[in-house]
């Protein structure tokens, strides 16, 4: 399991962000200034960082030249919009850079993809009695292989990164197509009635009324 460590000030922020990496599968940890992070990072070991730049005693800034020797990979969070300030972070190390406000889907696909370029992510994933190497791409339910189209596999996918979470069609349609949302649901519809109905999971994948789709899966 990646543990992650949240380093935000502003707690009602740093606890949805907690609340959604433990429900997605990570350990989380939160401090609200540098100087706990700091404490914190020479005592345990961290997978990833999310920090905020505009922090008491220690901005991000600064810490961040801190981490450097421990080789942890950086995401920024920040309500900072301007591109200087953007590529400052990114000069300084930061992996990712993330403008507040921002949704929790963005936020848990740029998690998933420093963490994945660090080589930190799990090979198999799981959810009830389905099971999937992401090195072969192979799906198998009860041991019995499943065989998936390639935007059922990418849909499976999403929907485990995001447990518990009501994922918009337009966000699962950018997601998995790659493509602007043209307000079609049919397509996000059918690859996902197609999906669940083939690893039997109907009443865990749910229609959420008026948004999308949400598996609900214990965290």
């Amino acid at each position: 399991m990646n543990k992650i460590l949240v380093v935000e000030d502003e707690k009602t922020i740093s606890e949805l962000i907690r609340i959604n990496l433990v429900d997605t599968g990570y350990e989380c940890q939160c401090v609200y200034d540098g100087k706990q992070a700091a404490d914190l990072i020479e005592n345990e070991n961290f997978d990833l960082i999310l920090l905020d730049i505009m922090l008491p005693i220690i901005d991000g800034y600064e810490l961040i030249e801190y981490i450097k020797p421990f080789d942890i990979p950086v995401i920024f969070l920040t309500a900072k919009a301007d591109v200087k300030e953007r590529v400052k972070g990114l000069k300084l190390g930061a992996e990712d850079y993330i403008i507040k406000p921002f949704e929790i889907i963005e936020l848990l696909a740029r998690v998933e993809a420093v963490l994945r370029r660090f080589h930190k992510t799990s090979q198999y994933l799981s959810v009830y009695d389905v099971t999937i190497d992401t090195l072969s791409r192979i799906v198998k339910k009860n041991n019995q292989v499943i065989n998936l189209t390639v935007k059922e596999y990418d849909l499976l996918i999403l929907f485990i990164q995001n447990k518990n979470i009501a994922l918009f069609r337009d966000r699962i349609y950018e997601n998995v197509w790659g493509e602007s949302y043209m307000g079609d649901s049919r397509t996000v519809d059918l690859h996902v009635q197609r999906m669940r109905k083939k690893l039997g999971l109907e009443d865990k994948i749910v229609p959420v009324y008026k948004i999308g789709y949400r598996l609900e899966a214990e965290s």
